[in-house]
């Protein structure tokens, strides 16, 4: 098997390099300036400069804070800016690397998009509200994985493309909301990479399009 991780500079991505590895995969790591989520072009070179079909792709990337910037708590910090950057980090750039890496990807065979996606996402599952620009985002990309597998499984009927929510993990991303997080909950990111690629390899073909957590769990869209 080989393997593409983009965004391998985060806790989860360089985690995720590093237990691929452990188990003797082949590992393309992708980050910033070589690729960056928000330039097409530079998503375009970094494809083409794939030497083999990968059979895995993670895309790892994400945003949820930002300098001043951070969860919304109600619709009166609503800011179209922010709104713009969350949509461009969490749901634009995941497809745009679908775009260009899923074509290079085997045409028979099982292989696996994974995009990294947020339970905060599920629309059903909202019931407490605020968050507004994260959870929007995250749901668009559920929405853009469900929309990219029907168009993928024309191409290779045993491709797999999945949302995965890795759980509360330890990095930046969820730091300044740690602390109501029961420590049991609170995942480690080398145990969380172990516990998305226990995930992927279990995933089988009629999983495509749909939403998982780190237990397996399937997570209402």
């Amino acid at each position: 098997m080989s393997a593409v991780v983009i965004g391998a500079s985060g806790g989860i991505g360089r985690a995720l390099v590093e237990a691929l590895e452990e188990e003797g995969t082949t590992v393309r790591a992708f980050s910033r300036p070589e690729l960056d989520i928000l330039d097409e072009k530079s998503i375009t070179a970094a494809a083409d400069s794939l030497k083999a079909p990968p059979t895995l792709v993670i895309v790892a990337t994400g945003v949820l804070h930002e300098g001043e910037r951070g969860p919304e708590k109600s619709m009166r910090e609503l800011d179209a800016d922010w709104l713009a950057r969350t949509f461009a980090v969490n749901a634009i750039g995941p497809a745009l690397v679908a775009k260009h890496f899923l074509p290079r990807m085997p045409k028979t065979g099982r292989c696996v998009f994974a995009v990294l996606s947020a339970r905060v996402g599920s629309i059903g599952d909202n019931r407490l509200g605020g968050w507004y620009s994260y959870r929007a985002s995250k749901a668009a990309l559920n929405q853009l994985v469900r929309t990219v597998s029907i168009e993928e499984k024309r191409r290779n009927d045993r491709s797999i493309v999945v949302a995965l929510h890795p759980g509360t993990v330890d990095t930046r991303l969820s730091e300044p909301f740690q602390a109501n997080v029961r420590a049991d909950q609170l995942f480690a990111p080398g145990r969380a990479a172990v516990q998305l690629l226990d995930v992927i390899d279990g995933l089988k073909a009629p999983d495509s399009g749909r939403i998982f957590g780190w237990d397996g769990a399937e997570i209402t869209p």
